[in-house]
């Protein structure tokens, strides 16, 4: 049906096909929080806050214990959900985007193929996709949007965000402290063992379970709702959060406290016969965003288009025992804002393997919105004044290439265990399962944004395949920083020769990869970081140059940034001075008023890095 059909019309065609009240379609409720990871639930984690509204969801629905968000940003995030797509496939991976991707063809949001079904959609209210939505996703999305305008009896999908435990819950000024007390005690509260145990974390922490408990009251609230319309018992209620958060590390990062999410679901008694599982399991398998679209459209008996990444979780089709062995999960992490870094992850059971392709852009680099909260500052802080344990310092410090964590005695990923010969088979496998996936889907970020932007956003997934032998050679360019320089070497000078630009773009980042022990390539990389033509080698070469003391970076990054008419290719270069500026043994940089940067249209990432540089 052709989503603009009179309203009138619709409801005929509903109860002509056999859409009307009692028939054979239950309701769904999304209920989502924001920026807040399972760490912070006591369904979820010994240390978390009570939430008697969730618990009661809980107690007539199934706990999933290993839900993951693909992404531990918003706006990529919410593209997952509501396409079913993997974000480096289908060109939405970065936050928020620059350039907006089109859906792949042939494909819509799901709630679309919903609506097409009969459904009444709705959306309060936040969106934020990183891909153009198309016609006939929602009936309304507003800040009203509500199940209660739809037609007699007629099914219904609803969405709802909390900004109530968002990240800007903890940009409180320093004398909130005082001012303000918490319900929790900042005294009882778990710090992990990444984050100095100071007075401003534990008021953070404290402050931060007070926002879970009212989100919980909130979605408490909701449910009301439902119940007082007589629609409890014929609704799917889904509680989640939209990715992890939101104490530093959290959002934005890659590790399980970006990525492990909560989520319940209750069961409607009416609608029992869909599930094979008893309300009340906990359910151990690994369920991830790209599923939540096909387990509605399963659920609702709606076909699941092809070209999606997901299957689902839940339906007549789905047994608890399959379910239970699903054991893996795919995570990426991408630009947040004007900071750019490209990370992947692969759990599978216990373990996790995380690929940082950029090692030497830290965790703890430069990200203006994250550092108005007042604990990420005093962490900065702490670290400069070398006043830190060894695993508090690791934001801050350049990170392995690779990292292997045991989250069963483990999870805060601290330890690295991608060194341990005990653990080496587990390594070699975990490492070859994320290669072949980056190589197969293929991973689009394998090529900088600013060239994306500028070719493949007619059609990223065209683009994509046309493109997927060359994406296989950059990973493999890439993984020279995997193993030992002396092994490395001759890759690294064959590729640093290449025709191709970004062959020779990830050779010189396995240089720095490398460090000091890549100086046999200081004069190429000299001539490179002086000539090539390629204007983003040119910055790989200084980079490389400066990281390892070996030239002065100032000349090439400063020419670069004063000849591009790219504000994307700008915000590439400003991220390398920054890393550079801010890093030991630091350069000053003097911007010259000319180019891109400065002109009256620098706004967005690059206006951000600039009121930074000129604090």
């Amino acid at each position: 049906m052709d989503p603009r059909t009179p309203l009138s019309l619709f409801v005929t065609l509903l109860v002509i096909g056999g859409i009307a009240e009692g028939a054979d379609h239950p309701n769904f409720v999304w209920l989502i929080s924001e920026d807040n990871s399972k760490h912070f639930l006591k369904l979820f984690d010994d240390n978390g806050t009570p939430t008697p509204r969730i618990e009661a969801l809980a107690r007539k629905g199934l706990v999933f214990e290993r839900a993951f968000s693909n992404s531990p940003v918003c706006s990529v995030a919410r593209t997952t959900l509501i396409t079913s797509c993997y974000a480096p496939r289908i060109g939405t991976q970065f936050h928020r985007r620059s350039v907006m991707a089109p859906m792949p063809r042939g494909l819509r949001m799901f709630p679309a193929y919903l609506r097409r079904a009969g459904y009444y959609t709705t959306n309060r209210r936040k969106k934020d996709y990183n891909a153009k939505e198309g016609e006939g996703v929602w009936d309304a999305s507003s800040g009203k949007a509500d199940w209660r305008e739809r037609a007699s009896g007629q099914p219904f999908f609803h969405k709802q965000s909390f900004s109530t435990t968002h990240e800007s819950s903890l940009h409180f000024p320093p004398d909130a402290m005082k001012k303000t007390a918490t319900v929790t005690d900042p005294a009882a509260v778990f710090i992990a063992p990444y984050h100095p145990d100071t007075p401003t974390f534990r008021y953070t922490y404290a402050r931060y379970h007070d926002r879970i408990r009212e989100v919980d009251r909130q979605i408490g609230d909701v449910v009301d709702r439902l119940e007082a319309d007589g629609l409890l018992e014929d609704t799917f209620i889904f509680y989640f959060g939209d990715h992890g958060g939101v104490l530093p590390r959290g959002k934005g990062y890659a590790y399980e406290s970006g990525l492990h999410v909560p989520l319940v679901v209750r069961i409607p008694a009416n609608w029992r016969h869909l599930v094979n599982a008893k309300r009340g399991t906990r359910v151990k398998g690994f369920v991830s965003f790209v599923d939540f679209g096909p387990t509605l459209l399963e659920l609702a008996g709606v076909e699941i288009p092809s070209g999606i990444d997901g299957r689902p979780f839940l339906g007549k089709s789905v047994t608890l025992a399959e379910l239970n062995r699903r054991d893996e999960t795919f995570g990426h992490a991408d630009r947040f804002d004007e900071k750019y870094d490209l990370v992947r992850t692969l759990r599978k059971g216990r373990f996790k393997y995380v690929r940082s392709y950029q090692p030497f852009n830290f965790d703890g680099l430069q990200n203006n919105y994250r550092y108005r909260m007042i604990a990420y500052r005093e962490w900065r802080d702490l670290y400069r004044a070398g006043k830190l344990n060894p695993v508090e310092r690791q934001f801050f410090e350049a990170r392995a290439p690779e990292a292997l964590y045991d989250i069963a005695t483990d999870p805060h990923e601290t330890r690295n265990l991608a060194t341990d010969p005990a653990h080496a088979a587990t390594l070699r496998d975990l490492r070859r399962r994320l290669t072949r996936r980056v190589k197969e889907m293929p991973d689009l970020s394998l090529f900088p944004e600013s060239y994306l932007a500028q070719e493949a956003f007619g059609g990223p997934v065209e683009f994509g395949q046309a493109r997927k032998a060359d994406v296989a050679k950059l990973v493999d360019v890439a993984d020279l920083s995997l193993v030992p320089f002396d092994d490395a070497k001759a890759g690294i000078h064959s590729a640093l020769a290449s025709k191709r630009r970004w062959e020779r773009y990830w050779a010189l980042i396995a240089c720095s990869s490398h460090g000091k022990n890549a100086e046999a390539f200081v004069d190429v990389a000299k001539m490179m970081s002086a000539s090539d033509p390629e204007p983003l080698v040119r910055v790989r070469a200084a980079e490389f140059l400066a990281l390892i003391g070996a030239a002065d970076p100032r000349p090439t990054i400063l020419d670069v940034l004063s000849k591009t008419k790219s504000l994307i290719e700008a915000n590439l270069v400003l991220n390398t001075l920054v890393l550079l500026r801010d890093g030991k043994p630091g350069y000053e940089f003097q911007l010259t008023k000319k180019g891109v940067v400065h002109s009256k249209n620098a706004r967005g990432n690059v206006r951000r890095r600039l009121d930074y540089l000129n604090r």
